[in-house]
């Protein structure tokens, strides 16, 4: 059995904030009230929006865990927590937001799928973990590369989540290489929010933080970590991919 596992069934969720704006129990999707955005320039853990796609994963073994690193690279790696915390530790501030944050507001000039988010899938936090371009040298892959050797040009992060929208598969999303391998886009590998571990509905025990990005790429409960010559094509993107075309 994996460290980290996905499950089938809602009956390990975590507890959540009773102020929280839910638009679906399963998966848990909540949104933040307007007024914790406007108390707080910090917004807390456990008011900050949950975006699922499936039952919480669970971490049954810490010692067990590892993050695969492969692909088109030249070292293949297993790093563990050690490892990563090993690693020189960055604190940034990000605002993460949904891709369909205020879809209510849009469907009422054309109906678009998805959650029905009002305007609170969006929260700013206080990140802190490995930058993923530190990550990325221990598999020998420089700072600043656009294209490796073996021709990646992309960095695929996959989840251990049960993802209903890909028919039970993980999920996934990738950024371009050239963005994961510059240290100034701060792309994290976090283990912190807001100055504590992660929580389960926010990625325990790794997830990915892409500032600047939708935060369907900042990908949570993270499995593996692959250099891969084209971008992570999956369903759930299509609304995101219909905005970068648009």
């Amino acid at each position: 059995m994996p460290a980290l596992r996905g499950p089938r069934k809602y009956d390990n969720e975590p507890p959540r904030h009773p102020l929280l704006k839910v638009n679906s129990k399963e998966p848990f999707n909540a949104e933040t009230p307007r007024s914790a955005l406007i108390n707080a320039y910090v917004t807390s853990v456990d008011m900050f929006y949950k975006r699922n796609h499936g039952p919480i994963p669970v971490l049954d073994d810490p010692d067990r865990y590892f993050v695969t690193v492969g692909g088109l690279v030249r070292k293949n790696l297993a790093i563990s927590m050690k490892d990563i915390r090993m690693l020189p530790k960055y604190t940034i501030v990000a605002t993460l937001q949904c891709a369909g944050n205020r879809r209510t507001a849009m469907s009422k000039k054309k109906t678009v799928k998805g959650v029905g988010w009002d305007v609170g899938a969006l929260g700013n936090a206080v990140w802190g973990g490995a930058k993923l371009s530190d990550v990325l040298k221990l598999a020998e892959v420089p700072e600043f590369t656009a294209v490796t050797e073996a021709g990646g040009r992309h960095v695929e992060f996959t989840s251990v989540d049960v993802c209903k929208e890909e028919n039970g598969g993980p999920y996934k999303a990738s950024i371009p290489l050239l963005q994961a391998t510059n240290p100034e886009a701060d792309v994290l590998i976090a283990y912190e929010m807001n100055g504590e571990v992660l929580s389960r509905d926010h990625g325990y025990p790794l997830r990915v933080v892409v500032p600047g990005t939708i935060g369907a790429r900042s990908v949570k409960w993270l499995d593996k970590i692959e250099v891969n010559a084209n971008e992570c094509q999956v369903r759930i993107f299509s609304y995101s991919l219909l905005l970068k075309k648009t």
